[in-house]
């Protein structure tokens, strides 16, 4: 049965590809977001440009709604200020609509930063949770927010997915695409054969869908959701070199001297890598997502490399009509600083 949903950030990175998604499978489509949505769906969806943190905006845009899928966010290179207002206040003023308009249900896009930096592997959803940095500390909180709400008879099911990769995606990637494509080779944090699990955004949009669908008792909950094929940092970042053509290679770094330097740079601010990259890029990084499978048979399409790959591939198509205006979303390149003139070492 065909349903109405609210995509808030609905312009960015994974609203984008939702939009598509449940076009595709004859849903309808309202979007809630600050920027501009600026795509050909444009004339198949209702896109109300406004601010999650304004309740006249939120008001609105949750007319007659059935299902709302919260995915706008301020992410970690935006101030602490901004990252606080949107993630916690923001959440709380679409959440407090969901439930006096008497949505269906709320689906929560958090995020596995919620687990910082961690101690053991995998990660699953009962691990204590302890961000790092206003980003992942927002998170938290807008996760609690969640849980009240929950408590208030509001169905919420909470997406902690891996940093996902996909059409439209930019941000830190678009580093690795770009060395790719002009031939060069690519530098790692430590040995490279840490173990990193990501994820591809069709498979996130699979995970939403099956939350939006699935019985209220069984999605009402908390899930990881990732790749089920993953491999090294190493291997990961290497199969889009190869997928390049150029013959390059992963190059290792030592570790703690090269993240002694980011940590200078991003004081500088001559850096667009934060702590939460530059900290866990040489360890180990997987989650379980054992509860999602068994409890909404949930079944990962892509591998890394597969996600990786068609990530590059979509790049190299667009390249000539990518956002150069650097900025803080996934959707466009991010500022270099620094790591400009650092590719010419490689």
């Amino acid at each position: 049965m065909s349903k109405l949903f609210l995509i808030t950030g609905g312009a960015g990175f994974l609203g984008i590809n939702l939009c598509r998604y449940l076009l595709s499978r004859h849903h309808s489509v309202r979007s809630l977001d600050i920027a501009s949505f600026d795509y050909p769906e444009k004339t198949a969806i209702d896109a109300i440009l406004g601010d999650i943190r304004d309740p006249g905006a939120v008001s609105r845009a949750m007319d007659h709604i059935d299902i709302v899928v919260h995915c706008a966010a301020a992410l970690p290179l935006c101030s602490r200020d901004e990252i606080l207002s949107t993630n916690i206040a923001g959440t709380r003023a679409v959440l407090e609509s969901a439930l006096q308009n008497r949505v269906s249900r709320f689906i929560h896009i958090s995020s596995t930063a919620v687990y910082g930096i961690p101690d053991h592997h995998p990660i699953r959803e009962d691990d204590r949770l302890r961000g790092v940095g206003p980003y992942g500390e927002s998170k938290i909180q807008a996760e609690k927010l969640c849980e009240e709400f929950r408590l208030k008879g509001l169905c919420v099911p909470i997406l902690r997915p891996k940093s996902f990769v996909g059409p439209e995606r930019l941000g830190a990637f678009e580093l690795l695409y770009d060395w790719a494509y002009e031939g060069r080779n690519f530098p790692v944090l430590g040995s490279g054969n840490n173990r990193y699990q990501l994820l591809d955004v069709e498979d996130v949009c699979e995970a939403i869908d099956l939350c939006a669908s699935g019985e209220p008792g069984l999605v009402n909950d908390t899930f990881n959701v990732a790749a089920q094929e993953f491999g090294s940092m190493r291997n990961n970042f290497q199969a889009v070199l190869d997928r390049a053509g150029h013959g390059k290679r992963v190059i290792t770094l030592p570790a703690r001297p090269a993240i002694v330097i980011l940590k200078v740079l991003e004081l500088l601010h001559l850096s667009p890598f934060y702590k939460w990259i530059y900290e866990t890029a040489a360890q180990e990084s997987f989650v379980s997502i054992d509860r999602i499978q068994n409890k909404l048979g949930f079944v990962p399409k892509y591998s890394n490399r597969d996600a990786l790959i068609r990530n590059y591939d979509w790049y190299v198509a667009h390249r000539d009509r990518i956002h150069r205006t650097p900025g803080t979303s996934h959707r466009v390149a991010w500022r270099r600083g620094a790591l400009h003139l650092a590719k010419h070492l490689f």
